[in-house]
């Protein structure tokens, strides 16, 4: 029975890191134990009579304390109180240690929607322009329709194929501030059965204008056959959409050359799945490769060097790896494994 150190007042006795011992619960019918409603149940349904109280110390403190007790009377033994005390410490270690791992994953995941924000947050030019080519062409088939129902006789079989572009035009603009809106809300990490080339095909219709606004032509090559994968489908996104912007970034300051994105998908070792995305940029330096996943790390002016940390922390969640090297003469690299499960 692990209680909360101020859920029954005779715990306050071992704050100070002393255990709690009663030889003989009977004998003292009215202590703390016998009126708390949780130790009272459980003496009343296992008929304890002897109890072992030891205190589970972390860092910060006593966090907890580790009850044990015995049907007959027979009280515990200094080793054995000895004993316990190591075992509630050790259980007081794991607790702690799941505590971290669950503040260290909040933060992981606040750090990561943070990181989709702001990315999103570069690409606002290019999706306005993705928004304003459905809805311009949802508003001239409207005034199309109007033409059409007002002219005599009224063209009803023109209009229908007007209505119809109109319902297409606005369910695409809805397809595209669907997939913003996954991407931009805050939600706790969900694990599918997915298609990364499905998830890839979405990403590119964001992208696609910040592409042309940069002089970048995106060629994809997307195998055929690949196998499932089990991950989150945002936070995939979030890495595939990363490396596809650093790319053009890295691309959008050159003065000569041709500017291409190749964004490519095969079947990896067991059974996995690989992704790459390579770009004809400046490339890498020695340097930049050795510290390119480091956190705050960047060779951006404004950059917050967060963008590639955050990534590979998702792709080794899911059980893959993400890694970076430089082409030559020019171009960099980037590619990452997820492994069938």
């Amino acid at each position: 029975m692990l209680v909360e150190p101020s859920s029954i007042p005779l715990v306050a006795q071992v704050a100070n890191g002393s255990p709690v011992h009663v030889p003989d619960l009977n004998l003292t019918p009215d202590s703390d134990f016998h009126r708390h409603p949780v130790s009272a149940e459980a003496i009343k349904s296992t008929g304890i009579r002897t109890m072992l109280g030891v205190p589970m110390v972390a860092e910060q403190g006593v966090i907890g304390t580790f009850f044990m007790g015995r049907v007959r009377v027979q009280p515990f033994t200094d080793k054995e109180i000895e004993l316990i005390m190591d075992f509630a410490a050790q259980a007081a270690i794991a607790l702690e240690i799941t505590r971290r791992e669950r503040q260290y994953r909040e933060l992981q995941m606040q750090l990561a929607h943070a990181n989709r924000v702001a990315t999103m947050g570069q690409l606002t030019a290019s999706i306005a322009h993705e928004l304003k080519q459905p809805l311009a062409a949802v508003v001239t088939s409207g005034n199309t329709i109007s033409r059409w129902l007002t002219s005599y006789p009224p063209e009803i079989e023109k209009a229908n194929q007007s209505l119809n572009r109109v319902i297409k035009g606005a369910n695409r603009a809805s397809d595209v501030l669907d997939r913003i809106h996954c991407l931009v809300k805050k939600d706790l990490p969900r694990t599918h059965t997915l298609n990364i080339n499905h998830a890839i095909i979405e990403v590119m219709t964001l992208i696609h204008s910040e592409a042309l606004q940069n002089g970048v032509t995106v060629k994809t090559h997307l195998a055929d056959h690949l196998p499932k994968i089990q991950g989150d489908r945002v936070q995939l996104q979030q890495v595939i959409l990363n490396l596809i912007i650093n790319a053009i970034q890295a691309m959008s300051g050159l003065t000569e050359g041709i500017r291409e994105l190749h964004v490519s998908t095969e079947s990896a070792e067991e059974k996995g799945v690989r992704v790459a995305v390579r770009d004809s940029g400046p490339g890498l330096g020695a340097e930049n490769l050795q510290r390119l996943f480091e956190p705050f790390y960047t060779t951006k002016p404004n950059g917050m060097g967060m963008g590639l940390s955050i990534s590979r922390s998702i792709i080794e969640d899911h059980g893959g790896q993400l890694c970076a090297a430089a082409l030559h003469p020019h171009g960099a690299l980037f590619q990452f494994t997820i492994p069938a499960r």
